[in-house]
């Protein structure tokens, strides 16, 4: 089945064609829903085409790695459920969902769009533990974008709940007015080649038909911040220089939805 999928997409892709009808550097339709979780700090709701994700931020006071005594922590988590697609597996994370939280916290973490050390209470002791979850509602290719998407998103409107200093607890239900230390948005494209074409965005049955897969997360300046190459097949210099061009392209329309 899987390899009529690759040999009809193929032969679409050598007429130019996809089979929704978008042009090779489309996105599908896009939508988000910012802080759709009352009970999180910061969170959001991600529609892109038929793929469904929503990302919850949760703020936590913990203790910082040795390395960075003075500065906050962040973790990113993914958790694919059967609900999302049939093929996802309850129980501990398996390499499809470490490889999306990988590709999300490398383009956040490397853009340094989070000021850590501004998250340290006290050095070596206590700082803010910044935790990202992801949650894919529906699969319908490209969980990485709409993924990395709904995370910036959630962490630029994050609120900062009230620390009890003398209890040493978060009081959650007492937020202040401060946001999290967010200074730069990086944004997230995903580009697969299938046959020697290279598509944007692509759908489940395009996923199915792909050699290879390159993400690329880029700034508002056009720098990149992050780069993350996916499954067997091979890009050559140009392609990926093409793509980079293209994710910059797309990264600034991307980030019009970003509220």
């Amino acid at each position: 089945m899987k390899d009529t999928i690759k040999t009809h997409i193929a032969a679409l892709m050598g007429k130019g064609l996809r089979e929704d009808n978008r042009k090779f550097d489309d996105y599908r339709e896009i939508s988000v829903d910012v802080n759709p979780i009352p009970r999180a700090n910061g969170s959001c709701r991600v529609k892109m085409g038929e793929t469904e994700v929503l990302v919850g931020v949760k703020l936590e006071v913990g203790t910082p790695f040795p390395d960075t005594p003075d500065s906050g922590v962040m973790i990113v988590n993914a958790e694919l459920i059967p609900l999302a697609n049939s093929k996802f597996e309850p129980g501990p994370p398996r390499a499809p969902a470490v490889e999306i939280a990988r590709v999300v916290d490398r383009g956040i973490r490397e853009s340094k769009c989070i000021d850590f050390p501004k998250l340290c209470i006290t050095p070596k002791e206590k700082v803010w533990l910044v935790f990202i979850d992801v949650y894919p509602i529906n699969d319908a290719g490209n969980l990485f974008d709409a993924a990395a998407l709904g995370a910036i998103i959630a962490l630029k409107n994050a609120v900062m709940p009230k620390y009890d200093a003398k209890e040493e607890k978060v009081l959650y239900k007492e937020l202040t007015k401060n946001k999290l230390p967010v200074s730069k948005t990086p944004v997230l494209c995903t580009f697969a080649k299938i046959n020697g074409s290279i598509v944007l965005d692509p759908s489940t049955r395009e996923e199915k038909a792909l050699d290879s897969r390159i993400s690329i997360s880029t700034l508002e300046n056009g720098n990149i911040c992050a780069m993350q190459k996916g499954e067997r097949g091979t890009f050559t210099d140009k392609e990926i220089m093409d793509s980079v061009d293209k994710a910059i392209k797309k990264g600034k329309e991307l980030r019009k939805l970003i509220k």
